[in-house]
């Protein structure tokens, strides 16, 4: 008999629903199991199998573990069986609460406690009224006359005040002692009686309308979207410095940290990661107009505001020779507009469990070595790995743990690098480059007809030395200050070492000097400038971000 497929999507189900009708239907307590999970950075997408056997005419499948966290907007479902099915109504609802599990063991527990306090009431009232005898004997008991009229002696009335307050005290600590413990009695009473009611639905209930033209066993997809879930990138950059003469090699390893806490396990399921955001939507933003206008005069009351020329409301824009264990990897899809790795096998992974760890990819790659300074915010010069991202996958951003020659170095992190462009990474401080910058001459004074401007002159020397046996990149970076007023004027002098880039990488006054050290070389670097402002005002060098 032909198999025949169905899909549900929201506006099928209205339909179907309308045109079901008011005969009653079968409920069947359908069985599902998850089947495949696509993780996104902010979500994820469930697939699961149900089975049931369903009778000729209306059915209704009852499905009782579906995670709360669903979005019934996104469920879709497909269908197959031997023989004509249609998919009617699909209703999603919380099940009503029900009692908890251990109902007869909190009763028997509350029971027990109220019992405990029923006994301190008792003890109580024993002990109030051992203290009203003691202080009724003391009020009426004959004041100081013994038996034959004579006065009783000093050492029993002593005798008899001791025991009085003695009774009184310790019926006072018993009544004490009692009431606690009836407060402890009671704040355990109210939370038993607490977790008897709350008993919150931890699972979504949901109802499939399915119509069969005879017997047969169908067989469901249903996929729905969750939130509670996320991957993300983490790398390991593993560099051989080739410093024996052999050729440099970085071993670039992508992983995937996963998680999820959306109150359903996943247990031996396809999991595939995806890059697609889903929480970003569908459209990008809209611009309004920027209009420039006076601003209307503050109240008196009011503190002045200022106008920097930005919208304050606009969003601001992880020997001996053997063989080594090798770590099983993603396969790779990449479509123009996303990039998806399918994890071998199957794997498990419980709802709210830490973090687990899978390898999606390794890539060799043959980078360019350099040495980089910057020595007027650290006198270290700090190996960097340079090579264009050649993978269709682009590199997400992410930790990258950092190893040079087999030794961990430390920890950095990954920008978004789509493929073509260019990556740079950093290995850590290299001892054998040395570099000092000292602050050579610093002058401050005025300038011009009669004093009529102010000047500041600073040079500095920045000494560089290859202790390497072999040639190195070597890159030295520096600033002169920027103006950003016509009568602030800023110049470089003439003493200054040609750099070879100005405005680097776009970051304003930010200078290179970038050259192959030969082994053993010494080089020294000037850099010499000039401020002039007016007389009348006082200039500041404040480091921005730009």
């Amino acid at each position: 008999m032909r198999r025949q497929v169905f899909i549900a999507t929201p506006v099928v189900v209205a339909v179907a629903a309308y045109l079901a009708g008011p005969a009653a239907a079968a409920e069947i307590d359908g069985n599902s199991r998850i089947d495949s999970v696509i993780v996104y950075p902010d979500g994820a997408t469930v697939t699961r199998i149900v089975t049931a056997d369903a009778a000729a005419g209306d059915n209704t499948i009852v499905l009782r573990d579906f995670p709360v966290s669903l979005d019934p907007a996104s469920l879709r479902i497909e269908g197959e069986g031997a023989g004509k099915l249609t998919i009617g109504a699909i209703d999603v609802a919380s099940p009503k609460l029900l009692p908890p599990a251990n109902l007869p063991e909190i009763d028997k527990r509350i029971e027990t406690l109220r019992d405990q306090r029923a006994a301190l009431d008792g003890a109580i009232a024993g002990a109030q009224a051992r203290r009203q005898f003691a202080e009724h004997f003391a009020a009426t008991a004959p004041a100081g006359l013994g038996g034959k009229g004579e006065a009783r002696p000093l050492a029993e009335w002593r005798e008899a005040f001791s025991a009085v307050a003695e009774e009184v005290t310790a019926a006072e600590a018993a009544v004490r002692e009692a009431k606690i413990r009836q407060r402890d009695i009671d704040r355990e009473i109210a939370r038993l009686e607490s977790e008897r009611r709350a008993n919150p639905p931890r699972k979504l209930e949901l109802r499939i309308g399915l119509a069969a033209a005879a017997p047969t066993s169908a067989t469901l997809r249903v996929t729905y979207s969750v939130r509670g879930a996320r991957w993300i990138p983490l790398y390991d950059a593993r560099l051989e410095t080739g410093a024996k003469g052999a050729k440099p090699s970085l071993e670039l390893v992508r992983r995937a940290e996963v998680a999820q806490a959306t109150g359903e396990d996943w247990d031996n399921v396809a999991l595939t990661l995806s890059t697609v955001r889903t929480a970003r939507g569908g459209n990008a933003p809209e611009l309004h107009s920027l209009v420039a206008q006076y601003r209307a005069p503050a109240p008196k009351a009011a503190a002045p505001q200022r106008f920097e020329g930005h919208d304050a409301a606009a969003p601001s824009p992880p020997t001996l020779a053997r063989n080594e264990a090798q770590e099983q990897e993603a396969a790779f899809d990449a479509s123009g507009f996303q990039a998806a790795f399918r994890v071998p096998g199957r794997v498990s992974i419980a709802a709210a469990q830490s973090a687990k760890s899978f390898r999606l990819a390794t890539a060799t790659i043959a980078p360019e070595l350099s040495v980089r300074a910057v020595p007027a915010l650290d006198q270290s010069a700090f190996l960097e790995a340079s090579f264009k991202n050649a993978e269709e996958a682009p590199l997400l951003p992410g930790r990258i743990a950092l190893y040079r020659d087999g030794l961990f170095v430390g920890r950095s992190s990954m920008t978004l690098t789509p493929k073509d462009e260019p990556v740079r990474l950093g290995f850590g401080a290299d001892d054998q480059i040395k570099v000092t910058r000292t602050l050579v001459r610093k002058l401050t004074g005025s300038a011009g007809l009669i004093g009529s401007s102010k000047i500041e002159e600073r040079e500095f020397k920045t000494s560089v030395r290859n202790g390497h046996n072999f040639p190195v990149k070597v890159s030295i970076e520096d600033q002169i200050p920027v103006s950003e007023a016509d009568d602030i004027v800023v110049e470089m002098l003439p003493a200054t070492t040609q750099p070879t880039a100005r405005d680097l990488h776009n970051r304003r006054g930010v200078l290179e000097w970038a050259f192959d050290a030969a082994p053993g070389e010494a080089r020294d670097i000037t850099l010499a400038w000039r401020v002039r402002w007016p007389k009348d005002k006082t200039m500041v060098l404040t480091p921005v971000v730009d």
